[in-house]
């Protein structure tokens, strides 16, 4: 099979990055997969692509940017020109834009190679229902608001014409098959995006570190992060350093650049900006706890399964995706109440106190990451391509029932 996977690709900096690089570098070990024709954004560095186990072919097609209101002609023109045999789009509602034409545009893409008769399955990261607009640096306007999801609606109908479509919550399967009464919604675990050898889970000589990672500014705020700590150090002897890793949501420039002036007289506060793939695991390895300063979700946590991969406690509020995906999928960790620095400093404690404590979490949050490895969710993805191919081969409309995904195939 001959597979195009539409994605941003490192070292791009839009969204869902990270994830197209794991999809790839997973989806070239799958043995019926001959070629993958990697549809990208253009990058001024060269794309990432060299990886410690040989596998299939990858080719490169750079055609398209953030933004740009040609992206549906360009990545249209690139599958016409390629001619795979199955399409993977690695989606959310922002992935080729903040500005409402070229998102929306970009999102019709589905439609169109199921109107070719492309096998196309569109993973969906999250959904219009269930992203706070206002948060998500969107717009706090409630009149646009409606309007947005209106939009919303409209287009995930579009989107919804893939032959499926994946999505990683539950939750999301239920809203779209009731409110859009569709019968090809598959849930599909977001995956772990590396299973390493079980750590030591000892921590280096020196300061306890508290990490945040990610894309900050919108509903991902580092202030609470910081004060928190400052609150620890005022009642105990803790040696903490604060990690903020990555860089300014693409809706909010310059916060990070805006926090870091503000809090200049915080001692062991380190800025890294943006890490490079390569860099990620020494950033987790190295520390004590991986919080998640949110004050709403949307979508599945990438950083998550990346802590629980490292084998790391995590600080994380009781909200949305993120207490779904804990009950749903086995981690564990210390909750807090959003926006509240006194309430994050208490679950801090509670961790970097108990060394035995940290630990159990750690190893609890490794063995859920274990239990859904990448190789295993590209399997999921060829099963339901296999069984696509089977279904039009027939002349099946493809319902899907996902135990039987296997008798299909």
């Amino acid at each position: 099979m001959r597979l195009a996977i539409v994605t941003a690709y490192p070292p791009s900096k839009v969204t869902l990055t990270e994830y197209g690089y794991h999809l790839v570098k997973h989806f070239r070990l799958q043995k019926e997969v001959s070629e993958i024709i990697l549809i990208t954004d253009k990058t001024e560095g060269e794309k990432e692509l060299s990886f410690e186990e040989e596998g299939c072919k990858i080719s490169v097609q750079e055609c398209w940017n953030f933004n740009d209101y040609t992206n549906i002609l360009k990545i249209n023109r690139a599958i016409s020109k390629t001619k795979p045999d199955a399409v993977l789009f690695n989606l959310q509602f922002l992935k080729f834009g903040d500005k409402k034409i070229p998102a929306a545009l970009g999102l019709m893409l589905p439609l169109l190679c199921r109107l070719k008769g492309i096998p196309t399955i569109s993973l969906l990261h999250n959904i219009l229902e269930q992203v706070d607009l206002a948060n998500a640096g969107i717009t706090a306007n409630k009149w646009l608001q409606r309007v947005y999801n209106f939009i919303g609606s409209t287009l995930t109908k579009s989107v919804l014409a893939s032959d499926v479509i994946a999505v990683t919550i539950s939750k999301y399967k239920t809203i779209l098959e009731e409110k859009y009464r569709s019968r090809n919604v598959a849930l599909i675990p977001h995956g772990a995006f590396e299973t390493p050898p079980e750590p030591s889970y000892r921590l280096a000589d020196g300061p306890k570190q508290i990490l945040a990672f990610g894309k900050f500014g919108t509903y991902k705020k580092v202030e609470i992060v910081i004060e928190a700590v400052e609150l620890i150090r005022e009642r105990t002897n803790e040696n903490i350093e604060i990690v903020i890793a990555g860089t300014d949501s693409a809706n909010a420039p310059g916060y990070l650049a805006s926090v870091k002036a503000k809090y200049a007289h915080v001692k062991q506060l380190r800025f890294t900006g943006y890490v490079a793939e390569e860099d990620v695991p020494v950033i987790f390895e190295e520390s004590a706890v991986v919080v998640f300063p949110y004050t709403s979700t949307t979508g599945s946590s990438g950083v998550l399964h990346q802590a629980g991969s490292y084998g790391k406690a995590v600080a994380l509020p009781d909200l949305g995706d993120l207490s779904i995906l804990v009950k749903e999928e086995g981690y564990k960790g210390e909750f807090f109440e959003p926006d509240c620095p006194a309430s994050l400093a208490v679950a801090l404690q509670n961790i970097l106190k108990y060394d035995s404590y940290r630990i159990h979490l750690g190893m609890t949050n490794y063995k859920a990451a274990c239990s859904l490895p990448m190789s295993a969710i590209t399997q999921m993805y060829m099963d339901y391509f296999k069984a696509i191919q089977l279904a039009k081969s027939i002349g099946w409309k493809l319902d899907i029932v996902e135990e039987d995904i296997e008798q299909k195939v």
